[in-house]
Order: C-alpha cells, then sequence, then structure tokens
C-alpha cells in the first residue's frame, strides 16, 4: 500500500514550529509496514490542498492519503472542505469511529470536522492536528482501512 502524510500547519510550513503529528503519523504507518511515499508540510490554504490531494492519487497513484490539521474550528481551518472539493464518495462511518474514539480519551474530539472519502480506487483520511489525536485516530479505523481498499478494487467481505 503506497501512502502520503500531509501534515496542514501555516505555522509549520513558514518554519515557526516542528511538526509533531505527522512524524507521529509515519512512526505508527512505519509499525504497519506501510510504505510512505510522500511526506510534505502544506499551509492551511484550501486551493492548495484540494490541488495537491488530486495530484497524489491521480498522478502519484497514492492509494491513502492521511492530512493532519486543519480540521478544528479555527478560521484558517479548511482542510475538511479542501478535502470535500475532491471527493467521489464520503465514507462517514470512518470520520465517526475516529471521532467516537477520541470523544472516548477527551471531550475536545468532536470538535474535529475531519471527513473521510474516496477518491478513485484511493481514500483521503482528515485526521486532527494534535499528535495523540492524530495517532488515536488513525489506530481507530485502521484494520477497515485495509479491507476499505480491498472493498474499492472490488473485493468482497471476508467469510465468517
Amino acid at each position: 500500500m503506497k501512502a502520503a502524510v500531509l501534515v496542514i500547519s501555516d505555522s509549520a510550513f513558514a518554519g515557526g514550529r516542528q511538526d509533531r503529528s505527522g512524524r507521529e503519523i509515519l512512526r505508527l504507518l512505519s509499525r504497519w509496514s506501510v510504505e510512505v511515499a510522500c511526506y510534505e508540510v502544506l499551509p492551511d490554504d484550501e486551493e492548495r490542498i484540494s490541488a495537491r490531494l488530486a495530484e497524489l492519487v491521480d498522478r502519484e497513484g497514492v492509494r491513502v492519503v492521511l492530512t493532519t490539521g486543519g480540521t478544528g474550528l479555527g478560521p484558517r481551518d479548511r482542510t475538511p472542505e479542501a478535502t470535500r472539493r475532491i471527493l467521489h464518495r464520503e465514507v462517514p462511518g470512518m470520520a465517526e469511529a475516529m471521532r467516537s474514539h477520541g470523544r472516548e480519551r477527551t471531550p475536545f474530539a468532536m470538535l474535529s470536522r475531519g471527513v473521510v472519502g474516496v477518491r478513485g480506487n484511493s481514500l483521503i483520511l482528515n485526521l486532527p492536528g494534535s499528535p495523540q489525536g492524530a495517532v488515536e485516530s488513525l489506530e481507530a479505523v485502521l484494520p477497515a482501512l485495509f479491507h476499505a481498499l480491498s472493498m474499492l478494487e472490488g473485493g468482497g467481505h471476508p467469510e465468517p
């Protein structure tokens, strides 16, 4: 599985803050033997985020794109809007599972507006910007993520 991690943060992009959430996602993916073809930091710019998401899936053949950051209520938090612009279909159950899992740990998880969806045969997941929130959200859906990728390729449900 070819994956990409996009950190969405004005301050990290400008060099004023070190990225921690993207690095934690990379560590988690390496434990699952997932090949990360791309790790980038982008500013909170809706046009730029949408364009890069589409490019990663359409031109670079990335099967899973994980974004971290830009999912809250801040005035520049536009990752969900940028993602929705290029999705073919949403997968609301995965986004709900991430928020539900997080809500068991902190009441602030309910403030995440992250979406999960499909473009072509790839999945795009918006994770929170906090390192702990990003890792916990990804852990909540990782088993289903592998099954979802199989289904996007025409695979069926596993036999009981």
